[in-house]
C-alpha cells in the first residue's frame, strides 16, 4: 500500500478538521486520475464502471456480466497508480465473486499499491424488494457478503469507503469497521448517458442525513459523505451538505470525469468547426 489506514484517516480528518469537505473521485483512466489529484480531491477510486462510463456507457454496465469486475480493477491499476504522485488509491470489489478467496484478493489489491476498497459492483443498487434480489440473497451472492469483505479488508489494515443504501446496511458495515461510510442515492443524473429517474435533492438530503445518523450510531468517528441520484454538480453537492448534519462530503465518479469530460470535448469539437477557412 501507498498509504496505510491511519496515514489515510489522519490526512481525511485534518480536513474535515480545516472545514474542507472530503472529496473522492472515480477514475477511470489514468488522465482522469492525474487531473482529480491536480484538482485536489482526497481519494481516487478505481472500478470496473469507470472503464465502462469513459467507454461511453452508463455506469450499470459494471452491474452486468461484461466482464470480470475484480480482474478489470486489477488492470486499471496499472494505468492509475503509477500516475498517481500523492492521493490514495482505492479499489471497487466484487464482494459477492464466488470465484475469489477474499482474503487473498485482498493482500493483492495491498501488494498492487491499492491503499483501500469499496463494495462495487454491489447488489445495493437493485431493489430489494424485487425477485431478482430476494433470489441474490436466497443463492449466497447477497450484500451480506459486501459486508464480510469491508471486515475483511479493515482487519488488513486497508481503508474501508462502503456504499449504503439503507439505514441497516450504514450500521451493518460501521460495525464491520468501516471508515468513510459513503450514502448512495443511486445511479447520477445529467449527461448523455445519466439516469433520468431520481430522487428530488430535498429527499436525497433527508436519506443521506438518515444514513449518516445510523452509521453515527455505532460510531460516532465513522466518516459520512454522500454520492449520486441528483447530487451530480458541485451546486447539488453544495445542498445536501447544507442541508445535513455531520455528512462530511461528496464523492463523484460521473460527476467528476464523466460530465465535465462531455461537455469540454463537446465544446472544444465545435470551436474548431467553427473556425473560417475562407
Amino acid at each position: 500500500m501507498k498509504f496505510d489506514r491511519s496515514e489515510t484517516l489522519d490526512r481525511l480528518s485534518g480536513v474535515v478538521a480545516d472545514g474542507d469537505p472530503v472529496i473522492g473521485a472515480g477514475a477511470g483512466t489514468g488522465l482522469s486520475a492525474k487531473f482529480a489529484e491536480r484538482g485536489g480531491v482526497d481519494l481516487l477510486i478505481i472500478y470496473n464502471s469507470g472503464r465502462y462510463r469513459m467507454n461511453g456507457r452508463g455506469s450499470l454496465a459494471g452491474l452486468l456480466p461484461y466482464g470480470d469486475a475484480n480482474e478489470i480493477v486489477v488492470e486499471m491499476g496499472h494505468e492509475v497508480i503509477p500516475v498517481v504522485e500523492d492521493t490514495p488509491v482505492l479499489a471497487g470489489v466484487n464482494g459477492t465473486d464466488p470465484f475469489r478467496e477474499m482474503s487473498v484478493f485482498i493482500e493483492d489489491l495491498k501488494r498492487r499499491g491499492f491503499s483501500g476498497v469499496q463494495n462495487f459492483p454491489t447488489v445495493g443498487l437493485i431493489d430489494e424488494d424485487s425477485d431478482f434480489r430476494r433470489n441474490l440473497e436466497e443463492t449466497g451472492m447477497g450484500y451480506d457478503l459486501e459486508v464480510e469483505m469491508i471486515r475483511e479488508a479493515s482487519e488488513r489494515g486497508m481503508l474501508t469507503c462502503p456504499y449504503v443504501f439503507t439505514e441497516e446496511q450504514a450500521r451493518e458495515m460501521t460495525r464491520a469497521g468501516a471508515d468513510v461510510v459513503v450514502s448512495h442515492m443511486g445511479l447520477t443524473t445529467s449527461g448523455d448517458i445519466g439516469a433520468e429517474t431520481a430522487l428530488d435533492l430535498e429527499t436525497a438530503a433527508e436519506r443521506v442525513q438518515s444514513h449518516c445518523d445510523a452509521a453515527k450510531s455505532v460510531d460516532e468517528d465513522v466518516l459520512v459523505i454522500c454520492h449520486g441520484g441528483p447530487i451530480a454538480w458541485p451546486e447539488d453537492a453544495r445542498y445536501v451538505l447544507e442541508h445535513t448534519d455531520g455528512v462530511v462530503g461528496f464523492f463523484g465518479a460521473s460527476s467528476i470525469e464523466r460530465l465535465p469530460t462531455e461537455a469540454a470535448i463537446e465544446e472544444q469539437a465545435r470551436e474548431f468547426k467553427e473556425i473560417d477557412v475562407r
